[in-house]
């Protein structure tokens, strides 16, 4: 560390002497602020995982590779504007290369499979472009067009691979899209491959399992806002690619940003056991509710011998709980319906493809990697409610779970993206919910106020960071980063526990398998010692097209989660709601809460609105649209003021690391 000093025989005034305090300052906390490199510990962990896998067996990166057919020589996806919205040339640094020490080598070599991309041939007439977004985009050759399944996270990415395809095998239009689930990664970008007008004038099937318009809205609208937020930590938006930072985040190389879309389906699947025949390719459909999604399923090919396995098997375990928060999945279902894949099509599949990562081929390899991905989730699900019966709880349990030994070693089991802890927790809130059953924890302090007292009862900061500072020495970083977090949430200036807490936090990351772990750890790191990155403040999450697809009485349920209602407490009002092309609604705030009735018109109401369908979303987007002509309003013309006065924006970038 560099040295500040004043030389003897100088006369310094108190300026001069600030000036040059401010810059020794300065160039201590520079350093604080520059990433660090892994220490002896980390740099020993990482070593110790080359004992345990065998990084000899080339099987995945065989089948990451095969059947490649064209890939441009750098990859970089720009938007109208010329911004980079994906890029593959930004992780040119994992290439041919062993991993660092500041990098968990299986999490290193997860990344270089991740970093393989372009159009790939998985059987005769079914290809997939991977490597062009987190998920893949899967094109089935039918009579005339392409059968499309899953068409991204973004219109650039899911246009830049459609051209990739058409200047590869020839241009053909688009004759069905398939859409295994109702996560953003999967239909954000369907108007890159394909318009409104287009569905409707061609009468294209847009084919989705049942419920998924009402988890695509539960899952990605009620708690986006929040969701959104936790992503930045779960991807690790805010970090640029390199070896002290983002790696893959084990489902991919990482997250595109880019313009959303959204068109509503025309066709649900009801049951296991249906079939579509779409451009001459027949496909059954297999009902997985529960599972990765929600609303989910699997996909049979009958002529191909080819099983698309949607988000059910991914080439690594998945999250029964997803860190940017979701409902949580049931491990038992997963399980159960992996088993009647096996079942139905395990004896016939030549090969299995999914959402995520790569294919598998072979029908004894294909069998093998359904059922031991089942096992993992089967395992974790009946391993914890073993322990839950025997009084463990939730943290105890994530910390005595452990995969079985031979299941542990297959590459394609490994936690790149779900882990056994956090999945183990997700069970436990499954069963028994948030309470441990000690009463002492049925209504604890806030995380400051525990923060506070914590700090006084240890003897005060300066006391604990002296034991904070030893113990990192001794590699001890759960346990700093822990301690540290209750003086930065006592005292969030505390700048010398931010840059430990940041260093604990690092070598967290550093170590860490799962890339969703990693990035969560050095975004905490990164926010701790920069602070957060800064985003704009809107209203919700914005007049996209998913919105103004939702129908009436999703957007009154959104309405009453944006209703500060302890404000709004003696908000009394009712409104009729006349939603032309759908029905009539009361809307009734009652103590600031907000509910209503479908099909119900009341006498008494305040005033009557008549809006048509598509346009009821803007009344909670702009307050202003009352005035619209499409608008009208009979009786009292300031009722919709006076529901939108206590209406809230939501924060796009609320603090997690501090309180």
């Amino acid at each position: 560390m560099k040295k500040c000093f004043f030389k003897r025989g100088i006369s310094l005034t108190l300026m001069g002497a600030l000036l040059l305090l401010s810059a020794c300052n300065s160039s201590e906390n520079a350093l604080n602020v520059e990433l660090k490199e892994a220490t002896q510990y980390t740099a020993e962990k990482n070593k110790a995982v080359y004992d345990i896998l065998d990084f000899n067996d080339e099987q995945e990166f065989e089948f990451a590779e095969r059947g490649l057919l064209a890939s441009p020589e750098a990859l970089e996806i720009t938007d109208e504007s010329g911004e980079v919205v994906w890029s593959q040339k930004a992780f040119a640094f994992v290439e041919d290369k062993k991993a660092p020490d500041t990098s968990n080598p299986s999490l290193w070599r997860h990344s270089q499979l991740n970093h393989l991309y372009g159009l790939f041939e998985v059987t005769d007439g079914i290809y997939q472009v991977r490597g062009y977004d987190l998920a893949n985009i899967t094109f089935i050759e039918g009579s005339t067009g392409w059968i499309i399944f899953d068409p991204l996270t973004n219109v650039e990415t899911s246009k830049a691979a459609l051209k990739l395809i058409n200047d590869t095998l020839g241009e053909r239009p688009v004759t069905g899209i398939v859409i295994s689930h109702p996560h953003t990664d999967h239909y954000n970008g369907i108007k890159g491959i394909v318009s409104e007008e287009e569905v409707t004038e061609r009468d294209i099937p847009i084919i989705v399992p049942n419920g998924f318009v009402e988890s695509a809205v539960s899952e990605n609208v009620y708690a986006g806002n929040a969701m959104l937020r936790r992503a930045d930590y779960m991807y690790g938006k805010n970090l640029e690619p390199g070896e002290k930072t983002r790696l893959a985040v084990g489902l991919g190389i990482g997250v595109p940003i880019g313009t959303a879309s959204y068109i509503s389906p025309n066709d649900i699947i009801m049951e296991t056991g249906e079939l579509r025949t779409v451009d001459g390719i027949t496909m059954e459909f297999q009902m997985t509710p529960g599972t990765e999604a929600p609303a989910e399923m699997n996909t049979w090919f009958p002529d191909k011998k080819a099983l698309w396995a949607a988000e059910n098997c991914t080439g690594t375990l998945h999250n029964l709980y997803t860190l940017r928060g979701a409902q949580v999945r049931d491990g038992n279902a997963w399980a159960r319906y992996i088993m009647e894949a096996v079942t139905r099509y395990g004896g016939e599949a030549e090969v299995v493809f999914q959402s995520h990562n790569w294919p598998h081929w072979g029908n004894s390899v294909i069998n093998e990697y359904m059922v031991n991905t089942a096992a993992m989730y089967k395992f974790i699900n009946d391993q914890t409610l073993l322990y839950i019966n025997q009084g463990y709880t939730s943290d105890e349990i994530s910390n005595m779970l452990k995969l079985p030994e031979k299941l542990e070693k297959v590459w394609y089991t490994r936690q790149y993206y779900g882990t056994v802890a956090h999945d183990a927790k997700a069970v436990y809130q499954r069963y028994m919910g948030w309470y441990d059953a000690n009463p002492a924890h049925l209504n604890p302090l806030t995380p400051d106020e525990n923060a506070k007292k914590t700090v006084e009862y240890m003897g005060g900061a300066a006391e604990i960071m002296k034991k904070a500072k030893a113990d990192f020495e001794k590699g001890e970083y759960q346990w700093v980063a822990e301690v540290t977090t209750k003086i930065i949430f006592a005292d969030p200036q505390n700048q010398e526990a931010r840059y430990l807490c940041a260093d604990a936090l690092e070598q967290l990351g550093y170590q860490a398998e799962s890339g969703v772990w990693r990035a969560a750890y050095l975004t905490g790191a990164k926010e701790l010692r920069e602070g957060r990155t800064a985003v704009e403040v809107t209203t919700s999450s914005g007049g996209s097209d998913i919105l103004r697809s939702m129908e009436p009485y999703m957007v009154f349920d959104y309405m009453g989660i944006h209703l500060d209602s302890n404000k709004a407490q003696d908000l009394e009002l009712k409104i009729n709601f006349n939603v032309e092309g759908d029905t009539t609604y009361l809307i009734t705030v009652k103590s600031g809460v907000l509910l209503y009735q479908a099909d119900v018109i009341a006498d008494d109401a305040d005033a009557t609105v008549t809006v048509p369908s598509k346009q009821v979303m803007s009344l909670l987007l702009s307050p202003e649209a009352s005035n619209s002509e499409q608008i009208m309003i009979d009786g009292d013309e300031a009722v919709l003021d006076k529901l939108n006065e206590f209406m809230v924006s939501f924060k796009p970038d609320f603090n997690i690391i501090e309180p």
